[in-house]
């Protein structure tokens, strides 16, 4: 069966150039796009131009890339060196001004070719997947895996994790982050049948160490991190792993 390049584990995301932009993925207010690479790699591109700005892309790196040395699948990230010249190919002026704005490094996310969207009433979820998936997301507070948006995908009959950029709402005001602030599981897409919260937190829990921690934090552009540091990342996830069931409402 085939399966996407592992990506790094290494301390260092690899690094690929744009060489051409495919199409336009529209996902509510932002505008990733599908893309090649110098490396024959395909990826969906998250742009550090686009609306989020670069926190985005920092909770897609520290996200997808903490999800992987948990044993969760999710695709490949890389760094996508963008050159702006690619807009004047580019007959839409929102994506040319999106491509201007983006010049130089963005993330790129492993295209998974022919996977399926996740349909929580067609597929069979396991418990122990379901709750290690929810302790996850309450630990990096991603607010956006729920019905309506699941952000799962299902290729050659796994089920795999996308879409991070809403996760570590925290980042966004330091002032106020708090890590015990709750997670409002009521909406997550696989709250039913996570029945096995307990056991994911003893197995989990253990693993996210600090030294973990500042190696996923380590792969993020220093200078997308604003007025977050990477300690303050560390400190953060480190004491909320610990409690992680208290948060979960």
């Amino acid at each position: 069966m085939p399966s996407p390049r592992p990506g790094s584990l290494s301390g260092v995301l690899e690094q690929v150039n744009v060489i051409r932009y495919v199409t336009p993925l529209r996902e509510g207010g932002s505008l990733p796009a599908l893309v090649e690479a110098d490396n024959l790699g395909t990826y969906v591109l998250k742009f550090r131009g686009a609306g989020q700005g670069p926190k985005a892309l920092v909770a897609e790196i520290i996200g997808g890339e903490l999800a992987r040395r948990l044993g969760l699948r999710t695709p490949e990230v890389v760094l996508g060196d963008l050159d702006p010249r690619i807009a004047a190919s580019e007959p839409d002026p929102e994506i040319q001004d999106l491509l201007r704005a983006s010049a130089g490094l963005n993330v790129g996310i492993d295209f998974l070719p022919g996977s399926a969207g996740f349909d929580a009433g067609g597929w069979d979820v396991e418990p122990g997947f379901a709750s290690a998936v929810l302790w996850f997301d309450a630990l990096i507070q991603n607010v956006d895996r729920t019905w309506r948006n699941p952000n799962l995908l299902v290729w050659h009959g796994d089920i795999w994790l996308i879409d991070h950029g809403a996760a570590l709402y925290f980042q966004h005001n330091w002032a106020t982050a708090r890590p015990l602030a709750p997670f409002d599981a009521a909406d997550h897409v696989l709250r039913a049948a996570a029945t096995g919260l307990a056991a994911a937190h003893e197995a989990l829990a253990p693993r996210i160490t600090r030294e973990l921690l500042e190696e996923v934090t380590g792969l993020v552009p220093a200078d997308w991190l604003g007025d977050g540091r990477p300690e303050t990342y560390v400190a953060y996830l480190l004491e909320r792993s610990a409690r992680v069931p208290e948060v979960i409402r």
